[in-house]
């Protein structure tokens, strides 16, 4: 199997406003190179020994893997949840050219 260098990033968000504050830090600073927002997904879980349901908004982020950490401390400063999701899962496969793509633009000069 090939070795990939890129991962998709969940973040949820309080907000559709906040996820589009996140995203344009991150691409600001070449930390992703696409981004999307789904402005409403349901979330059930437990906080704090409650159950909790919220609707928010989720940013799925293209970057590459040596990337991660980086994306994550950004997120945590901007993000207004003391405790945000950022779960970063690798892609094991894909459209070379695209993958490619996600290099050239989260590249750093």
């Amino acid at each position: 199997m090939a070795e990939f260098n890129q991962v998709v990033i969940f973040v949820t968000v309080g907000t559709r406003e906040e996820a589009e504050v996140i995203a344009d830090v991150l691409l600001e600073q070449n930390k992703a190179a696409c981004i999307n927002i789904v402005p409403a997904v349901y979330s059930h879980f437990r906080w704090e020994g409650k159950l909790e349901t919220r609707q928010e908004a989720l940013l799925i982020i293209k970057t590459q893997t040596s990337l991660v950490e980086e994306v994550t401390n950004l997120v945590k400063t901007v993000h207004s949840y003391d405790v945000p999701e950022v779960i970063a899962l690798p892609i094991i496969g894909g459209n070379p050219e695209y993958l490619a793509w996600i290099d050239t633009e989260t590249e750093t000069a």
